[in-house]
């Protein structure tokens, strides 16, 4: 091979792979991740939860999660809620899920309980729904911590 063609290979490789960089990249930044959780709170004028899930992620990785919820604000109530769900958006990596995201509700509730709440923590969105028993009322802000169980990362 002739050092021109051989110059024509290696440049059509480098553009080819340098194009499909980016796409590379965005797929990686679109990993679908779920969460299924339950969590336990009370509140009096602070607000406090606590529970535990389970992160899933398309790429068939998994993480047993704790939850926890801390806050404050004109608030008074207990709740639990079972069979909860989240699903996150703009992540790369299973870590990703990690830390604490920004929370702030309104409630207003008794015996059956619903929730759905958008959260977020820095460029990580997390879109939560559950139904659960209760009775709450007012207003509080805070945040919701999600951390790897003592048990953590499965994956397949």
């Amino acid at each position: 091979m002739n050092a021109s063609i051989r110059c024509a290979v290696v440049l059509a490789l480098a553009l080819g792979t340098s194009a499909a960089s980016p796409l590379a990249q965005a797929e990686r930044a679109n990993l679908d991740c779920k969460l299924k959780f339950s969590l336990t709170g009370w509140a009096a004028f602070y607000k406090h939860a606590e529970g535990s899930g389970t992160v899933t992620c398309d790429n068939g990785q998994r993480m047993r999660v704790k939850i926890s919820a801390k806050g404050g604000g004109l608030t008074l109530g207990k709740s639990r809620i079972d069979d909860g769900t989240g699903k996150f958006s703009n992540v790369r990596t299973i870590s990703d899920v990690l830390g604490t995201y920004v929370q702030g509700d309104a409630s207003a509730g008794a015996v059956k309980a619903a929730t759905a709440q958008v959260l977020t923590k820095g460029t990580v969105s997390l879109a939560l729904a559950g139904t659960g028993e209760g009775v709450a009322l007012g207003v509080s802000f805070g945040g919701f911590t999600i951390k790897r169980a003592t048990q953590g990362v499965d994956s397949r």
